[in-house]
């Protein structure tokens, strides 16, 4: 029986030219070699099988090859190359750093860089996986890495550049692979199935090229996979069962679900899913996806971003046509929601469930609220008291009549029964811009000058005159409770104002002293609401409140020995029957 070798192995790049996927690394190798620039240490960095070690090996062969052709490329037919094909050089070494990072390993790396070559121009040192070296081995390759003799050259390659320490990086050519692109991933898993006379549907190598998430190595082990599985006919439906990935038709006919608002139907395609063993968080990132696919397949612009095949490009387009962009942006955000609470919600399934929910009714009509299931459904007021009607510009006529008829309309002022409540129960409800449901205005209201007809009205507006006693203990206790009730947007102000007392000048004239003018400005235009409320929460109409600047100055402080000693003389005048009993001088 024939030795069966993998196919990441037997279509192995040999040429740069055959490298998939990293053209602008492949020319500048080449360019490198054709004008002789080569530098003496390389760092190949980048996802897993895009290439790194395959290029360092091609470039290892390209630079001892006797004879290379026009364009770059080792001629394959010299003793370097043959040896190199035949894997019996001694100019190329390889190195794995992850079972060899030892500061010994590297020392003896370093005496074999001293030897020169036999045949060709340079050894070649591939070292792999070079993030694995301690911190002692690499301190240890510095030197040499720096300066190595003229014939050698290192090639690092590793998958996570950021763990190399920054002295190594200095001292290295960097190249950056990246991820194979799904396309090319296709075109060369087809001439991989060509070579090997296997069928394969456009369909099913893009489901494959998807898995392998850019690396050729896992796209190569996965068709191998299905090869297996399918006996050499690939289709797409062996695919997504052999690798056990979403079919499109299920996103799909979900997407129709949500546009018909078919909750019900929805949710029993969820139902399906995880019955077939998928997980709910892979459902809705594949979800996810397929939103993100219709809101690029709109666009002709955008519709080649779309990594699917041409089949599956078209059912893109033809759905997409009929999804409104609100619908998809909305969707496309409560998927992501769900996405992020996946990990810490307790009931999975209600989570994906209620996003599914919430999906299926965007495109519901703004009455309709049966989410197209059931009729819909009308709610019937409580209250049979109609709506106050809004005020019109000009005032109605009030005659006595409808003046007893109708309450007189509270002033715009007014402390509210809250404020005698305790402090905790009115930060209980905070009302933005409000003091306990009263309006808390910045500026004062501009007075209107009275018409003939609003003449009677303003009449009947008018507080009753109250003219209550009241103390300055009773006075201060009320300004702070008109201070506990402010809101969050005024807190800087209520802690300068909780600071503050009100003294009583006579009658009912009342005093605040300020020592900050900003502070005065602000509490001159918020005085007007607090005198109203403080008027009606004492019942006394005759309350004024004046802000009183005060200007604070600063005492002489003593600096020097001999000032500080008069001051301590001051407050103590047997100190200085002390000094004069025991003859004492200030030094």
């Amino acid at each position: 029986m024939e030795n069966y070798i993998v196919s990441a192995r037997k279509y192995r790049p040999a040429t740069f030219d055959t490298v998939v996927g990293q053209r602008a690394l492949t020319t500048t190798l080449k360019n490198a070699i054709a004008t002789g620039k080569l530098a003496h240490a390389y760092l190949f960095c980048g996802p897993r099988g895009v290439g790194k070690t395959t290029c360092a090996r091609i470039f290892a062969k390209t630079i001892n090859c006797l004879s290379p052709n026009a364009e770059g490329e080792a001629c394959n037919e010299c003793e370097s190359c043959r040896a190199f094909n035949e894997q019996r050089s001694y100019n190329i070494h390889e190195l794995d750093a992850a079972s060899n990072n030892s500061v010994d390993d590297i020392r003896q790396l370093v005496d074999q860089v001293r030897i020169p070559p036999q045949i060709g121009k340079y050894k070649v040192y591939i070292i792999d996986e070079v993030h694995m070296l301690s911190t002692s081995a690499f301190n240890a390759f510095l030197k040499t890495l720096e300066e190595p003799p003229h014939h050698a050259i290192f090639i690092l390659a590793t998958t996570e550049k950021h763990k190399i320490l920054p002295t190594i990086l200095s001292r290295c050519q960097i190249y950056d692979f990246s991820r194979i692109g799904v396309e090319d991933t296709v075109e060369h898993l087809a001439h991989v199935a060509a070579k090997e006379g296997i069928t394969a549907e456009p369909e099913a190598l893009n489901v494959i090229a998807l898995k392998a998430d850019g690396g050729m190595r896992d796209a190569l082990s996965i068709f191998d996979q299905v090869v297996s599985f399918t006996g050499g006919n690939i289709t797409y439906q062996g695919v997504i069962e052999n690798l056990n990935v979403l079919d499109y038709e299920y996103y799909f006919r979900l997407t129709d679900f949500f546009l018909e608002n078919r909750v019900t139907d929805a949710l029993l395609l969820l139902n399906e899913v995880l019955t077939k063993g998928f997980d709910a968080s892979h459902f809705v990132n594949g979800l996810a996806s397929h939103l993100r696919n219709l809101l690029v397949g709109k666009d002709a612009a955008t519709l080649s971003l779309l990594e699917v095949g041409a089949s599956i490009r078209t059912r893109y387009q033809a759905q997409a046509q009929k999804c409104p962009l609100l619908f998809l942006y909305k969707a496309m955000k409560l998927c992501n929601d769900c996405d992020l609470n996946y990990r810490a919600s307790k009931n999975k399934r209600l989570l994906v469930e209620l996003t599914l929910i919430q999906v299926a009714q965007l495109t519901v009509d703004e009455g309709d609220v049966s989410g197209g299931r059931s009729p819909k459904k009308i709610l019937k007021p409580i209250f049979t008291q109609p709506a106050v009607a809004q005020p019109s510009q000009a005032a109605p006529v009030v005659t006595p009549q409808t003046a007893e008829a109708k309450p007189t309309t509270a002033p715009i002022h007014q402390m509210p029964q809250a404020l005698s409540k305790p402090y905790t129960e009115q930060r209980q409800r905070p009302i933005p811009n409000k003091v306990s449901g009263i309006s808390v205005s910045i500026k004062q209201p501009k007075p209107t000058q009275p018409t003939a007809t609003t003449a009677t009205a303003t009449i009947s507006q008018e507080q009753p005159q109250q003219n209550e006693p009241f103390d300055e203990t009773k006075l201060n206790f009320c300004w702070q409770q008109y201070v506990a009730a402010m809101p969050k947007e005024q807190t800087a102000m209520a802690k300068r104002m909780q600071i503050m007392r009100l003294n009583l000048r006579g009658g009912a004239q009342a005093e605040v002293e300020v020592n900050n003018e900003i502070v005065s400005k602000e509490l001159a235009a918020l005085l007007p609401d607090v005198q109203a409320c403080l008027q009606k929460e004492l019942k006394n109409n005759q309350l004024k409140i004046n802000i009183k600047m005060v200007v604070m100055q600063q005492e002489d402080l003593a600096v020097g020995p001999r000032e500080k000693y008069g001051v301590m003389e001051q407050k103590n005048p047997a100190l200085r029957d002390l000094k004069n009993l025991f003859k004492l001088e200030l030094s």
